[in-house]
C-alpha cells in the first residue's frame, strides 16, 4: 500500500468518523441538516480517492475530473452557516488542489509510458519520475491539510448553536 493510499484512507476514516459524531451531536437542526449536506459532499471526494484509481494514466486522469466536479458541487452549494460556508470554500480549495496534483502526476505517468527505448526516453522517464515524486508529495501534504479540516469542521459541528 503507497504512501499516498494510507493518507486517503485516513482522511475517509475521518470523515466517517465525522459524521457519526455529528449524528449523535446535540446541534440543533438546522446546523445539524447543513453540517450533513457538507460532509456528503465531502465524502463524496473521499469515497473517489478511496477507489484506488491512482495506478493508470487514464484512471489517474479520471480521478481528477471526478475531483473537480466534487469541487464544482462544492462551489455551487448554498450554506446559511457563515462558518459553514468558510469551510465549503476551504474544501473546494483542497479538492481543486488535490484535483491539479493528480492531474499533473498522471500526465507524468503518462510520460513515462509514452518514452521511447532510447538515451532520451531514459531523460524523460526520469523527469517524468521525478514530477510524480513532486506532485504525489505536494498531494501527502494537501492530504494532511484535509484531515485537519475535518477536524475543525468536526469541532465546529459539535458546538451548540447560539
Amino acid at each position: 500500500m503507497s504512501i499516498w493510499q494510507k493518507y486517503i484512507k485516513y482522511i475517509f476514516i475521518s470523515s466517517t468518523s465525522l459524521a457519526a459524531t455529528l449524528w449523535i451531536s446535540g446541534c440543533s437542526e438546522n446546523k445539524v441538516a447543513q453540517c450533513q449536506r457538507l460532509i456528503k459532499l465531502v465524502d463524496q471526494g473521499n469515497s473517489l480517492i478511496e477507489k484506488d484509481k491512482g495506478y493508470q494514466v487514464t484512471t489517474s486522469l479520471q480521478l481528477a475530473q471526478d475531483l473537480q466536479d466534487v469541487t464544482k458541487s462544492l462551489k455551487k452549494s448554498n450554506f446559511k452557516d457563515p462558518k459553514l460556508t468558510e469551510f465549503q470554500g476551504k474544501f473546494a480549495k483542497v479538492f481543486g488542489t488535490l484535483n491539479q496534483q493528480i492531474t499533473k502526476a498522471g500526465k507524468a505517468l503518462g510520460a513515462t509510458k509514452a518514452a521511447k527505448a532510447s538515451q532520451e526516453g531514459r531523460v524523460t522517464i526520469q523527469k517524468a519520475r521525478e514530477d510524480i515524486d513532486t506532485h504525489l508529495t505536494a498531494a501527502k501534504s494537501t492530504a494532511k491539510s484535509l484531515d485537519t479540516l475535518f477536524k475543525q469542521l468536526n469541532d465546529y459541528c459539535n458546538l451548540p448553536e447560539k
